[in-house]
This record gives structure tokens, C-alpha cells and sequence, in this order.
């Protein structure tokens, strides 16, 4: 699953086709219990001969998202809500530490005020890949689904999710046993959304994201933001 990319409800709708009639609707999963590990199989848990059978006869398929609108999600939603403390400590205290000069003493402890500016500052910094992976919900969508490798089938789109989900579901022959959530966010992150967002973003760290960014970019035809500055 790619995060930031309607994972959750993806997650559900495996949760209904395989709890053997204990779930009917998506919807009345609860969020977290959708993220708990252990819910779903995944296919680092069978044998290599079981994974190469899926990988050849399953119908396989992923979604992607233009990539800066994901990576504005993944900043509203892990460093813009109160609730998000763990990736406060763990990623924040680490962000405002390195590239905030005179911070207080509550945002070193607590974490919980990065600006969007030293985010992308944190992800195009050399040091931040040298220390460990990114993070499943910033990292490249080709570095964690590896397109080259696996033969997808079907790549959907986020800003086509409902249609597309659809013809997974039809392509898969389970449209009439469960039905895809429709979002009832009102704000969700688009465009316009991501725009403002990149107003305050210099043209050189602009320039080094979109290079980082890129090949996300290509592989998954999405053209560059107009919003980026030349």
C-alpha cells in the first residue's frame, strides 16, 4: 500500500473480501483498526514459490498520487495535527534541532510546530538518506512499489480513485460484494492546496525537491507543477 494515497480505505475493503462475512462496509472498520499490523497477510509472509504464483497469476494493481500533492498531505497530516505526537519526537524535534536557528525550548522537546519550509529542507538534505530510509509516507512511491520489478496490471490514480477503484474492483470480480468508500473530506490536498503550500519554497530547494521527485514525476505521467518557479 502507498500512504497518503487512500491506503486506509484500500485496507478496508481487503479486511471486508477476506474476514469471511464479519465485515460488510468499509466504513464501519475504524480507522486505526484498519493500520493495526497483522490484519492483512503480506507477501514477504509466504514462501518464495507461493509469492512468485501471486506475482504471476494475481491481479495486481497500485495507486499513485502527484507527488507534491502527496507530500502536502503527508505534512498537514503528520506534522499539522495535535494528535500525531510520535512523529513530532521522531521527526520533529530532529527537523526544527538541524534547520531552525534560535529555536524554544518547547518546540526542541515537543516537535510539534515544523513549518512546511523546513520539511522540505529535512528531505533534500544529503544527511537525512545517509542516516536511514525515508519515511513509507514521504518516500518515493517507485522506491517502495518498484514498478520495474512487478508487472502491475492496473496503475490507478488518486485524483481518478473513485472510477478507478471501481474497475479494480470489477476487474477483480468482487463489485458486487463491496463497494469502495467515497472521501467525505472536505480538505482534501490538491493543486491548489499544494500551490500555496510551494509559494513559500525558494526556487533552489523547489529545484532540488523536484529532482528528488522526479522520476515519481515520469514513470507515473505527471507533469510538473505549473506553480514551480522557473
Amino acid at each position: 500500500w502507498i500512504f497518503q494515497v487512500a491506503c486506509t480505505n484500500w485496507k478496508r475493503v481487503f479486511m471486508v473480501l477476506t474476514s469471511d462475512g464479519r465485515y460488510t462496509d468499509p466504513l464501519a472498520i475504524p480507522a486505526n483498526e484498519a493500520h493495526v499490523a497483522g490484519n492483512l497477510r503480506t507477501l514477504s509472509e509466504f514462501s518464495v514459490a507461493e509469492i512468485n504464483h501471486r506475482l504471476r497469476s494475481y491481479l495486481k494493481f497500485v495507486f499513485v498520487r502527484e507527488p507534491f500533492e502527496r507530500l502536502v498531505s503527508a505534512y498537514r497530516n503528520k506534522f499539522t495535527r495535535s494528535y500525531n505526537t510520535a512523529f513530532h519526537k521522531r521527526y520533529g524535534t530532529k527537523i526544527i534541532r538541524r534547520y531552525r536557528t534560535d529555536p524554544e525550548p518547547e518546540a526542541l522537546e515537543k516537535g510539534n510546530d515544523v513549518t512546511f519550509r523546513e520539511f522540505v529542507q529535512y528531505l533534500v538534505d544529503p544527511r537525512t538518506q545517509r542516516e536511514e530510509p525515508f519515511n513509507e509516507h514521504w518516500e518515493r512511491v517507485h522506491s517502495l512499489c518498484h514498478p520495474c520489478l512487478i508487472h502491475y496490471d492496473v496503475v490507478g490514480k488518486y485524483e481518478t480513485l473513485e472510477p478507478d477503484a471501481q474497475s479494480v474492483l470489477r476487474l477483480a470480480s468482487v463489485e458486487g460484494t463491496v463497494q469502495f468508500p467515497t472521501s467525505g473530506k472536505s480538505t482534501r490536498t490538491d493543486g491548489d492546496m499544494a500551490a500555496r503550500f510551494f509559494k513559500h519554497i525558494s526556487p533552489f530547494y523547489q529545484k532540488k525537491l523536484f529532482n528528488l521527485y522526479r522520476m515519481d514525476f515520469m514513470l507515473f505521467n505527471y507533469s510538473t507543477p505549473e506553480y514551480l518557479r522557473s
